[in-house]
């Protein structure tokens, strides 16, 4: 049986506790995770304007060769490799800063092109194994030349690799690209800038030293945002960019659009820098909610990729498009405040630096670069040249330099035999000793003297751009304006002054003005609201497409017109929602007008003859109400006491009788009315001879029609002022839209009076093949004439003749109306 030994018992442990200050410890700790944050992770370097992790992740895609021309890879694998090898922090951090990089709404130049979900201002981007990405163009510009010993070198986290120092930098990225960081005790937030601008003010600044702000300025007037957007306020901008701190203003891009006939939308085209869509949607239903936003009834984000951003908020009736915009400026982020704050590292200090100090900072690092870079691209000239200049010996005398080596017993032997014998270099004789024998024709060497010329003419440029800094200087500017040429870009935000901009957006009130209006009704349907003006010159009238006013109304901003249909109905138009014009003047054209069609709920087959007024202005009498007639010669006069609701019957008309016109009377003391039939006949007798009757009243009758006989048009007399007849002549026969025959203007005073109920008198004196008159319009002169699609057409001069014929009709007729 075997014997058991004893385990000894363990060794007690020695305890070996040190007594700290804790206060110092903690000042100690704090100071080096203070010194980390701001040296290795939150400031850009002010000469590549690039953080640590963006300069790792930029150079290691550069050593992966993930170039513009390249294929995508695996974001995924690029993370990898730069927290294996250079910046040990977490893949989250690495790929959280590669996606600012590929983002274009944060960035004004990217650095890295995105392929996948990259996320957006409202949503992050998907997983790193979702996503691929290479170096984007620009890209290039920050790393180019890194195998010509441009920058220093220094060792990675673990001493087994190298890395830049600072990239290279073609242009002033940090200026271009802006920055954003948080660090212990301090903070930088830069705005981007254009290219364009930042490269002519860097240029200016390298020919002239001594430049004033106010010079640099010229070129760099502000920021120029990725969202675009428009700036408000530059004084916050020109302290920025002399001490490096300062605050302006962002707002959206907006336009007032008609969504449909009835209502108007703020359209938002572009948002203030970092603000996207659903933070508009969130503040906007808050402050809707909270009754601070007054005026809007929807809100649609129709962004898509194709027609970019677009934000429509509907507006409800009445309000002024203005205010309620400055409304949403106060309680959304569609106004929102930039504070610069422009600190980075400037020879491993931090400091607050201003446009000039950015922009110098930067060009001393170019001009080290490009300084660099000749120094050397020269010595590798000198050694090339020093290599072909001893092969050109040894091809003089090919032979003997065989036969030595053939002669010697080593490499080594040979090549001290050479060196003494051709008086060549240790490398001289090393590169003949390997060279080839296809180089030994009579075609080599020639090829050989061309090098060797071309290498001397380099160094000796190489060499010049060294000697003189003015030389160095051109280099710099040269390679600057170059990059500008390939990658600028047009402006993309709008600068506005303050003042400028406060002039323009402080409306009176957020409703719109219940103020004297007229409402115009074009000769093609066209309707709109003008403020209350007096009748157009007719002598200083100039034709405009849909310049024929077919009716007009004075009314007020926020009161409801009637429009009455052929059918004998009368429906509601507020006249806030038209269109609110401004004629230029001399002229009555409202081509910026809606269709009335639009604005009503028509029946299949009605049309509007007429707009009438429905409330009378205070003070002012109805001493005439709404006069109509029909085809079947029917005339009535209703009194303007309508009821409240809309689409209502104001005539009851009998069979497939329709109305043909409707006059707004003032005052029946000066007004006739009149009815032109098809056969040519015209009636004109005192509206006071018609008793007004009520709504349901079926009218009396104003003509007598012979047989087949029926009204064409029907409007009024005012005695009091020059009227004009025009009437179109043609054949019953004649194909539905070929309009032909004779026209024919004449004045209305050419036409007597008869009693209501009678025949009237003879109007147009057919002529051979016509039989029937097409159109007729009673009209204040001078008449005016347009064509379907609003063109002025010519009338003739009126004949002294009221039964006389036309003259020939050279161009269809839409329409005749007047100025007023």
């Amino acid at each position: 049986m075997a014997s058991r030994t004893s385990t000894p018992a363990p060794e007690p442990i020695k305890e070996n506790i040190v007594d700290i200050d804790v206060t110092s410890e903690m000042e100690t700790s704090f100071l080096e995770y203070a010194y980390s944050v701001i040296y290795s992770r939150a400031l850009p370097d002010a000469r590549d304007g690039l953080k640590p992790v963006q300069r790792r992740i930029l150079y290691t895609m550069d050593n992966m060769g993930l170039r513009p021309d390249k294929g995508h890879v695996k974001s995924q694998r690029v993370v990898g490799d730069v927290m294996g090898k250079l910046h040990p922090h977490g893949d989250y951090a690495i790929y959280d800063a590669l996606v600012r990089l590929a983002q274009d709404f944060n960035m004004r130049l990217p650095l890295v092109d995105g392929h996948g979900n990259f996320g957006s201002l409202d949503n992050g981007p998907a997983a790193a194994r979702y996503t691929e990405a290479r170096m984007a163009k620009a890209a290039l510009l920050m790393t180019a030349s890194l195998d010509e010993d441009v920058v220093t070198m220094v060792p990675n986290y673990d001493n087994q690799l190298l890395q830049p120092e600072v990239l290279p930098a073609q242009y002033p990225n940090l200026l271009v690209n802006g920055a954003a960081g948080i660090a212990v005790g301090m903070a930088t937030n830069m705005a981007p800038h254009n290219l364009v601008e930042v490269i002519a003010a860097a240029r200016h600044l390298l020919d002239n030293p001594e430049a004033s702000l106010e010079d640099l300025m010229r070129f760099v007037p502000g920021p120029d945002l990725p969202s675009g957007g428009r700036i408000v306020g530059l004084d916050g901008i020109r302290d920025a960019y002399e001490t490096g701190r300062g605050t302006f203003k962002m707002r959206a891009t907006t336009k007032v659009e008609n969504v449909t006939s009835r209502k108007k939308a703020i359209v938002v085209t572009e948002l203030p820098y970092q603000i996207g869509p659903e933070k508009i949607a969130e503040k906007l239903r808050d402050a809707v909610q909270a009754k601070k936003v007054q005026g809007i009834s929807d809100y649609q984000d129709l962004s898509d990729r194709k027609n970019g951003m677009r934000l429509v908020l509907t507006l409800k009736s009445g309000f002024n498009p203005e205010a309620v915009l400055q409304q949403l400026y106060k309680h959304t982020p569609m106004e929102d405040s930039f504070g610069i704050n422009n600190v980075a590292l400037v020879n491993g200090q931090p400091r607050t630096l201003g446009l000039k100090s950015l922009l110098r900072v930067f060009l001393d690092h170019r001009i080290d670069v490009v300084r660099r870079r000749t120094e050397f691209r020269l010595g590798k000239r000198r050694d090339r040249l020093h290599l072909v200049e001893g092969l050109l010996i040894a091809i003089v005398d090919i032979d003997e330099v065989i036969q030595i080596i053939r002669s010697s017993d080593t490499v080594e032997s040979a090549r001290e035999r050479l060196m003494a014998v051709f008086d060549l270099s240790s490398a001289q004789a090393e590169y003949i000793l390997e060279l080839r024998l296809r180089r030994l024709t009579k075609f080599s060497r020639l090829e050989l003297e061309s090098e060797r010329d071309e290498l001397e003419r380099e160094i000796a440029e190489l060499l010049e751009i060294l000697s003189e800094e003015a030389a160095l200087h051109r280099v710099v500017s040269a390679e600057l304006q170059a990059v500008a040429e390939e990658h600028g870009t047009p402006r993309r935000t709008i600068l506005l002054e303050a003042d400028a901009a406060k002039a323009k957006a402080t409306p009176a009130s957020l409703e719109i003005e219940d103020a004297p209006c007229d409402v115009l009704l074009s000769g093609t349907g066209l309707v709109a609201r003008v403020p209350r003006v007096d009748a157009v010159n007719a002598d200083a009238h100039t034709r405009s497409q849909h310049d024929v006013i077919r009716a007009r109304v004075s009314t007020t901003t926020r009161s409801v017109i009637g429009a009455v249909t052929d059918l004998g109905r009368l429906l509601h138009v507020d006249v806030v929602d038209l269109p609110a014009l401004a004629p230029a003047a001399g002229s009555s054209s409202i081509a910026g007008g809606t269709r009335l069609t639009d604005l009503l709920s028509l029946e299949k087959d009605e049309t509007v003859v007429g707009l009438v007024r429905l409330d009378l202005p205070e003070g002012e009498t109805d001493n005439g109400g709404i006069a109509l007639g029909t085809a079947n010669g029917v005339v009535k006069r209703v009194n303007r006491d309508f009821p409240k609701s809309d689409g209502f019957d104001i005539v009851t008309l009998k069979g497939d009788d329709r109305v043909v016109g409707v006059v707004d009377m003032r005052d029946d003391a000066d007004m006739d009315l009149a009815f032109i039939t098809a056969h040519a006949h015209l009636l004109h007798f005192p509206a006071s001879g018609v008793r007004p009757q009520g709504r349901s009243g079926s009218g009396v009758a104003g003509i007598k029609l012979g047989e087949g006989d029926a009204v064409i048009g029907f409007g009024a007399f005012d005695v009091t002022k020059p009227g004009e007849v025009v009437t179109i002549a043609g054949s019953s026969s004649a194909l539905d839209g070929v309009q032909s025959g004779s026209l024919k203007v004449s004045a209305a005073s050419e036409y007597p009076a008869k009693g209501r109920a009678t025949g009237g008198v003879r109007c147009h004196r057919f002529l051979r093949g016509e039989d029937v008159l097409i159109s007729a319009w009673i009209v204040n002169s001078p008449a005016l004439a347009c064509s379907d699609a609003g063109a002025p057409i010519d009338l003739p001069s009126p004949i002294a003749r009221r039964d006389g014929s036309g003259s020939p009709l050279t161009l269809p007729i839409a329409s005749v109306g007047s100025l007023s």
